[in-house]
């Protein structure tokens, strides 16, 4: 009955907005009412502007993702000459290779007690970095190193990012900007001489990406109505499956040269770059924070002519806070550009809850990606399931979002990764024997792909609720402190990765129970469904001050 009456509300209201433009009275309205009510909620406008910029989401996990496989302990290794026997005692006790074909991972022998030049990867030395410099036995958990490093740039990128994009560049050339660096960086990694200065690389390349989500998450959830800001955030997260289930068939090609493979995604952002993101509109609302309203109106203007709609003559927009004039109106948006999310109690409370619980999930959306090869099947087939498993992850959180509160399936999706995580080890068959063609455990990898299909609904309804539960002032910015807990938890799981070369299980228990705990914490949050964005910190206190008074 309330959502009716509220229907009803609105109507009302748009048909007295309507009633004034036709009078020919000046007509100021926010820009979620010109959306609304004359714009269109979501046509082909907004559809074709989310469809140019979530594509860049495509480049994003290529370049988070990738080093699943250029960083991949090799499988197997092979004998290549017998051990040379000069007489000498020490020589003579050298451990004897021959005629040996061993498992990458310690079965079937182990490489680390033989003499160098005896042995070689099967794959090829410069199949991995691993391979190529000898991240093995006591020198393993280097290999790890890469990946911690790239998540702790995302981490530190994401603060910057999200405050230019609020306060100076805004969303469309932070994006600009992010991609530019994104291929210069994945392409000088290709050019790493050592693991420490691939290490350094893999900093700046995460540092670079970590613009393109959140701005693109932004800029593709300011441009619709409230009723498919969830389903239009989910359309990122569409392309970020696609670009995860691209990896396993560029890395097949590259698989005798993982700096190819660096040289082949760093071709994208670039591309991108120069043919579609000059066709990216500015957020309107961002232009409006920053008292570009003409600027802002032109682009309403033109979303509302591609879907065969036409603004009223008359129409303003109104201030994001208490209508102002003239030097009034300047002070307001100077003291909006100054309102901090940290300085605002219940706003910096709700974004602690928030960066806890997305830390859980970083670590465990990432983690179960890249333990991938701790599971004993092929490692393009396991990459490819779980890149496919994104796919029903991103339909069913977008089908869900359309009618379900965001707290309530955030919190299921996370319990069913713990429980589904938990349960792999009961069906862990441990290490491949030398001979055992049979591989991995199936029932482990089908409940690993059903958690990790929860994991990936949990982490884009993560986003899309964050989006919520902030004002545009400081969105991009709590979206960048999101991406940052997100990151300092992906940080972590390669080492949890590394570990689970020893012990798979215990990888699969800390995940679990990190992902239950992410569940219950998101509880203490507020449900934001069919919320309006709100457009300042202090029209949003105000705003949910008022509705809890109401309740």
């Amino acid at each position: 009955m309330k959502g009716g009456e509220e229907e009803e509300a609105k109507e009302l209201v748009y048909g007295i907005n309507i009633e004034m433009a036709e009078r020919g009275t000046k007509l100021e309205l926010t820009v979620d009412e010109v959306v609304e009510g004359y714009v269109g909620s979501l046509g082909i406008s907004q559809i074709l502007h989310v469809l140019l910029v979530s594509l860049a989401w495509i480049f994003d996990s290529q370049n988070a993702l990738v080093t699943i496989f250029s960083d991949a302990q090799p499988p197997s290794w092979r004998c290549i000459s017998p051990p040379f026997h000069s007489g000498n005692s020490t020589a003579e006790m050298a451990p004897v290779c021959s005629s040996v074909v061993g498992d990458g991972k310690g079965g079937g022998g182990s490489v680390c007690g033989l003499p160098p030049g005896t042995w070689e990867w099967v794959g090829g030395n410069r199949s991995s970095t691993v391979a190529e410099w000898g991240l093995i036995c006591n020198r393993r958990f280097l290999a790890g190193v890469p990946a911690s490093l790239f998540f702790l740039g995302s981490l530190l990128g994401s603060g910057v990012f999200g405050f230019l994009a609020d306060a100076y560049l805004g969303r469309k050339r932070a994006v600009l900007l992010s991609c530019i660096l994104t291929s210069t960086t994945a392409f000088l990694t290709s050019l790493s001489p050592n693991i420490w200065i691939y290490s350094l690389l893999r900093f700046a390349n995460g540092f670079s990406r970590s613009g393109i989500g959140i701005c693109c998450l932004v800029l593709s959830t300011e441009s619709v109505g409230r009723k498919w800001r969830g389903q239009v955030g989910q359309y990122g997260f569409f392309f970020f499956s696609a670009g995860f289930l691209s990896l396993p068939l560029i890395a097949y090609h590259c698989r005798t040269s993982w700096r190819s493979l660096y040289q082949v995604i760093s071709l994208f952002p670039l591309v991108y770059s120069l043919l579609f993101l000059p066709f990216v509109s500015e957020s309107p609302r961002w232009l409006l924070v920053k008292g570009r309203s003409k600027e802002a109106l032109e682009i309403l203007q033109r979303y509302a002519r591609l879907n065969g709609k036409k603004l009223p003559s008359n129409l303003t927009l109104a201030n994001p806070s208490v209508s102002q004039v003239g030097g009034e109106a300047l002070a307001e948006t100077k003291a909006n550009d100054k309102e901090s999310l940290w300085s605002t109690k219940w706003a910096a409370r709700r974004m602690i809850m928030v960066m806890i619980t997305g830390f859980g999930v970083g670590f465990v959306y990432y983690g179960i990606q890249l333990n991938v090869e701790n599971l004993n099947f092929n490692l393009y087939f396991t990459v490819a399931v779980n890149a496919l498993m994104e796919i029903p992850a991103v339909v069913i959180g977008t089908v869900l979002l359309s009618f379900t509160n965001r707290r309530l399936l955030f919190s299921q999706s996370a319990f069913i990764t713990g429980v589904s995580c938990i349960l792999c080890i009961v069906f862990s068959r441990g290490r491949r024997a030398k001979g055992d063609e049979s591989g991995g455990s199936w029932p482990q990898l089908i409940l690993e792909g059903i958690g990790f299909m929860a994991a990936s609904t949990a982490f884009d309804v993560l986003y899309i609720y964050c989006v919520e539960l902030f004002p545009t002032n400081v969105r991009n910015f709590a979206v960048s402190m999101l991406r940052q807990a997100l990151m300092l938890g992906a940080s972590i799981s390669p080492a949890m990765v590394v570990i689970g070369r020893l012990s798979p299980s215990l990888s699969f228990l800390v995940f679990g129970v990190l992902s239950i705990f992410s569940g219950i914490l998101s509880l203490w949050l507020p449900e934001t469904k069919n919320a309006p964005l709100y457009e300042t910190l202090k029209q949003q206190e105000e705003d949910e001050k008022q509705s809890n008074e109401v309740q």
